[in-house]
């Protein structure tokens, strides 16, 4: 079974345990200054020094173990499993890690003349190469940042290529009901409207229902494949082609890519524009908030509307071109996240074709193995029984009690392991996602799943209490957050 962790103790602040007079510094041994005085802040010439500064008095060694111990209060894949379906908390290679942050890359500025980094702009030029050819598209913009971004890109160049060829009427972009909550996000920032299609009992999107809805109005379709059940749309280029027989274009939201590598391609399945979640499928650092990379692909008819700057080969030397004649603009400064385009270079290079093909291979295999390592009654699937997940799979938590998912993402802290995505999609009664990617060892895919069927016991028996019981923090309100809101009014 999972071995518990130790509970965690409270942890004072720096200034709570600061003592007057205590100090973590050797100051200069200037014997002129030390027969005055023994304050270290004489030390510091007199135009630098600050009149007060109320700051801790700790010594070295307590400031050292204070900020230990709050690390091993943190999470993180290196201490285990991130199952969060549909955001691909996979390994991050260390070796791309020490290439990101390499002096070479360190010391680079964005400012810097073109002819100053051709180094990196070649690896950088080589990148959008790679994923043209992964996904089937014909060039990308690597300087969107995350996925939200790319897809914001993707619907502005929908719109402006309509415009520009007759489809000004054109309001309306198909969004399915199971689709990441930023898809009609991005739509509505664009100026659209969207218009639902909902999922049959497979999970899937039927392009008889795409027809239905398809029309004059009808300006795109963004649509996730694999879909954030884990399945994959088995119609979907069926779907393209009714939405391109209205003169619409597809877009596709690459954040379930990892499925899909070296198995198939956005662009034979017919979709115009592409993102992809580099901080996702191409294992680079993910989550508190950045830095992502969310890269944006189109086919030859709408190249000259990425966003700027793109990185070009002309004359012998790589620059960045602003020259598009048709772009949508600048959407973030520069070439973009420079440091996590890197990594995934480093990843895909170190892979090859195989090797990627091989990543999602086992990452399917991984989800597969854990679903049906789940007690079937306890989590049963509520749509597209009998068929094979890809890299994710969504369970519903039988149970009469309410919050039961959210309840189960609580207790499993408990174990040491880290909660699946709960919630979502919005299509399942009390849903939870998991995600293993195929970092994991067989050995942790069955700890998992034995934590969640012991969970599951305990809350039907009724004794499982107030969860969790072994965090630094214990169950917080979900509405109220970690902190009380504070509102003040400044006239």
């Amino acid at each position: 079974m999972p071995r518990f962790r130790q509970a965690v103790w409270d942890e004072p602040l720096l200034k709570e345990m600061s003592r007057q007079g205590r100090v973590g510094m050797l100051a200069p041994s200037d014997p002129k200054v030390m027969a005055k005085t023994k304050d270290p802040a004489l030390f510091v010439p007199a135009n630098m020094r600050r009149d007060s500064l109320d700051l801790p008095e700790l010594s070295e060694l307590q400031v050292l173990r204070h900020f230990n111990r709050l690390s091993q209060m943190n999470y993180s894949v290196e201490l285990g499993m991130y199952p969060l379906g549909s955001c691909t908390m996979k390994y991050n290679p260390k070796v791309s890690e020490l290439i990101a942050s390499s002096d070479t890359v360190k010391q680079a500025h964005p400012l810097q003349p073109p002819e100053t980094v051709q180094g990196l702009l070649s690896i950088l030029y080589e990148l959008e190469r790679y994923l043209s050819e992964i996904t089937g598209m014909s060039r990308f913009s690597l300087s969107t940042a995350a996925g939200a971004q790319g897809e914001l890109a993707g619907v502005l160049m929908v719109r402006k290529y309509l415009r520009e060829h007759g489809g000004s009427k054109k309001d309306e972009i198909i969004v399915p009901d199971s689709a990441h909550g930023t898809n009609p996000a991005s739509a509505a920032m664009a100026g659209f409207r969207v218009v639902k299609v909902p999922s049959d009992s497979t999970g899937q999107v039927r392009a008889s229902a795409v027809k239905e809805l398809c029309s004059e109005k009808t300006a795109g379709m963004m649509f996730t494949v694999p879909n954030t059940l884990g399945l994959f749309e088995s119609e979907v280029s069926e779907v393209c082609d009714a939405v391109h027989s209205v003169g619409g274009l597809m877009y596709y939201d690459g954040a379930n890519m990892n499925a899909l590598l070296g198995k198939a391609r956005p662009g034979d399945m017919g979709f115009d524009v592409v993102h992809l979640n580099l901080h996702k499928t191409f294992a680079t650092p993910h989550g508190g908030g950045g830095p992502g990379a969310g890269p944006v692909g189109v086919t030859k008819k709408l190249e000259e509307y990425l966003p700027v700057p793109v990185i070009a080969l002309k004359r012998g030397a790589y620059t960045l071109d602003y020259g598009l004649d048709h772009t949508i603009g600048q959407l973030k400064g520069f070439v973009g996240n420079s440091a996590v385009l890197l990594r995934a270079y480093v990843y895909i290079r170190l892979l090859g074709a195989s090797g990627l093909n091989n990543v999602s291979s086992l990452a399917v295999l991984a989800a597969n193995y854990l679903w049906k390592s789940l007690d079937p009654e306890a989590f049963p699937v509520t749509h597209g029984k009998g068929l094979r997940r890809k890299h994710e799979a969504v369970v519903s938590v039988k149970s009469e009690l309410p919050g039961a998912a959210m309840t189960m993402a609580k207790a499993i802290l408990d174990y040491g392991m880290h909660s699946p995505t709960v919630y979502f999609p919005l299509i399942v009664h009390e849903a939870l996602m998991i995600e293993p990617t195929e970092s994991e060892p067989v050995e942790v895919l069955d700890d998992y799943a034995r934590a969640l069927n012991e969970i599951y016991r305990s809350m039907k028996a009724g004794s499982l209490g107030e969860v969790p019981k072994n965090t630094s923090v214990g169950k917080v309100d979900e509405v109220k957050a970690s902190h009380p809101m504070t509102l003040r009014v400044h006239w």
